[in-house]
């Protein structure tokens, strides 16, 4: 049987896959694994602007007081706030009701521990257990309670500047909040540090999250910044979570891009613990060419911003992050938080002198397609054992064996395979990929 959670959680197109009943036994069963100690359990539940989240939220709290424990339900708040929040308040776990930077129609569930870090894969697959379990229920008065905190990221915010301490005066910058859980917060505290700032996709109505904006669309985001003559501009993911910036140019910076950034200017300061970045296998050849060419040593991880944090954590590493905009600093929070790192890039260009267009030089990205395949849900971690499918592959990676390079990965989140081909000619690439992507689906689908 198919595992339940993928790489970021629970996922899926609501009332479909991701049922209100199913909400309720994650819950419950979240809620009897994750207590810690003899006290009553408190579990903080935050969501992104979704349609769907209020009632996922319901029915989540209803799952976690069945079992006693008490639920605090804070509304509306990026991903990182939660983490930050339950590490700080010493909360017994969290919960986001989130599908980062998938569309409206889709929702997800994902926990974090009391330390503030995303699960193990261990300890959700005990959940999952739990779930098919006859766990005995407190009964008769036993219940626990559900409490609304309002102010939960307006906090969360106010914490968030007051620790990253930057004084942004003299930057005009762009803010693309994608309709998202963002919405409320980046702007006010962009300009509350003295930046100068233009905020578009900042109207959530329920449905319009990431729609043509955000992280994932950031066209809006170039062309408003070459509009404004700002110096730069930041967009993110529906749980801003992460982060992909633009330069005065209209230039895309992608995760990839700004790690190295980031990686450059602590390894010159002196601040790059071990003068290493963790990336995933989906890192770009061209960062990793920068970073060899500038004495930085790079370690590669599999797919999931928590694989890079559990790399990071063990041999004490400080800089990490994924392609997608996930970027994840250790000295100020243990989560991928995009408003953290837009401050951190903006520091990093004001502190410089130079401008954004110009620091990116140090920085070659080569060129690189990805194509999604749709296939059915059972299929995805079985591609390669259809002959056909595994003889195209290996033609594939042959052909790109020393100016490239092919990687195949089912999707964490998702029903999609994704073809990933870096090498010299994008139009011959994104025909290969296609190709394959094709008999995937005519296979698979």
């Amino acid at each position: 049987m198919a595992r339940l959670f993928g790489t970021d959680g629970v996922r899926g197109i609501v009332n479909k896959e991701l049922t209100c009943e199913l909400a309720l036994k994650l819950g419950r069963a979240g809620a009897q694994v994750l207590a810690t100690g003899t006290h009553k359990p408190r579990i903080l539940i935050g969501r992104d602007t979704r349609v769907s989240g209020q009632m996922l939220a319901a029915t989540l709290a209803a799952g976690i007081v069945s079992t006693g424990a008490e639920a605090v339900d804070a509304g509306v708040i990026p991903t990182p706030g939660v983490s930050h929040l339950v590490q700080k308040l010493g909360f017994d776990a969290g919960i986001v009701i989130s599908a980062s930077h998938n569309p409206a129609a889709y929702n997800g569930i994902k926990f974090f521990a009391s330390s503030g870090s995303k699960l193990p894969d261990e300890t959700e697959d005990r959940i999952e257990q739990v779930m098919n379990s006859s766990e005995a229920l407190p009964a008769g008065v036993g219940m626990g309670s559900i409490t609304a905190w309002k102010e939960a990221g307006v906090t969360y915010a106010r914490d968030l500047g007051a620790k990253c301490g930057l004084n942004l005066s003299g930057l005009k910058v762009v803010l693309d909040c994608a309709n998202g859980a963002s919405a409320a917060l980046a702007p006010e505290l962009f300009r509350s540090l003295g930046a100068k700032v233009t905020a578009i996709h900042c109207d959530p109505n329920g449905t319009n999250i990431n729609d043509a904006c955000g992280s994932t669309k950031p066209d809006d985001l170039c062309k408003a910044v070459v509009r404004e003559g700002a110096d730069l501009g930041l967009a993110f993911d529906g749980d801003a979570d992460r982060m992909i910036a633009c330069d005065g140019q209209g230039q895309i910076c992608d995760g990839d891009t700004v790690m190295g950034l980031l990686a450059l200017d602590m390894k010159a300061r002196g601040a790059l613990k071990h003068d290493t970045l963790v990336v995933t296998v989906m890192s770009n050849m061209g960062l990793e060419l920068a970073m060899q060419k500038n004495g930085i040593h790079l370690v590669k991880t599999a797919v999931g911003d928590r694989y890079v944090w559990e790399a990071m954590e063990k041999e004490g590493y400080n800089l990490g992050g994924e392609q997608s905009g996930h970027v994840l600093i250790s000295d100020l929070s243990i989560t991928g938080d995009g408003m953290q790192t837009g401050l951190m890039l903006c520091d990093v260009v004001l502190r410089s002198g130079q401008p954004l267009s110009e620091l990116r030089k140090a920085i070659t990205i080569l060129p690189q397609v990805l194509v999604g395949a749709h296939v059915r849900p059972e299929e995805k971690a079985r591609y390669n054992e259809n002959e056909e499918i595994a003889q195209q592959i290996a033609a594939l990676e042959t052909k790109y064996s020393g100016i490239g390079r092919v990687l195949i990965r089912p999707s964490g989140t998702e029903h999609l395979i994704r073809v990933m081909i870096e090498g010299p000619d994008r139009d011959e690439m994104e025909q290969d990929a296609r190709a394959l992507a094709a008999l995937m689906e005519k296979k698979l689908g």
